[in-house]
């Protein structure tokens, strides 16, 4: 590309992320977002349902069933793999509130030594969605 195109061009700047996560049924799963995480369902999409989309404030994830597990599950469970990571100002007054509504935590509320406040939830899928709000 010559130098004056590149001029010309704006600096493209990123919007958002939308992590997709693998359900074995979206029904299930946008329960789970909705009753115990407090997410909104965005769109169901398909004849039978196989995608979807729930969303809560600037957190959107997207929902996508296969008829068997995409990542193996012992894998995932020995090194620990995070499905999403959602950043937020303060996870505590959301942690206490998922809390209540009887999530299964994979990890409970902590101050990680870098200092963000972190907590880690399991779907029923056993995706592992990370919440991490600024330390004290």
């Amino acid at each position: 590309m010559n130098d004056i195109h590149a001029e010309t061009l704006s600096k493209p700047t990123l919007l958002a992320a939308e992590p997709q996560l693998f359900v074995a049924d979206i029904a299930t799963s946008c329960e789970f977002y909705t009753k115990k995480l407090g997410f909104t369902v965005a769109f169901i999409y398909g004849e039978p349902p196989f995608y979807s989309q729930v969303f809560r404030d600037g957190a959107r994830l997207n929902l996508r069933s296969l008829p068997e597990p995409a990542i193996d599950p012992e894998l995932r469970d020995r090194e620990h793999l995070l499905s999403a990571s959602i950043t937020l100002d303060d996870a505590e007054p959301l942690f206490l509130e998922v809390q209540t509504a009887g999530v299964v935590f994979h990890q409970v509320l902590k101050t990680e030594p870098w200092g963000a406040r972190t907590f880690i939830v399991c779907d029923p899928d056993g995706n592992l969605i990370l919440f991490s709000g600024r330390g004290r």
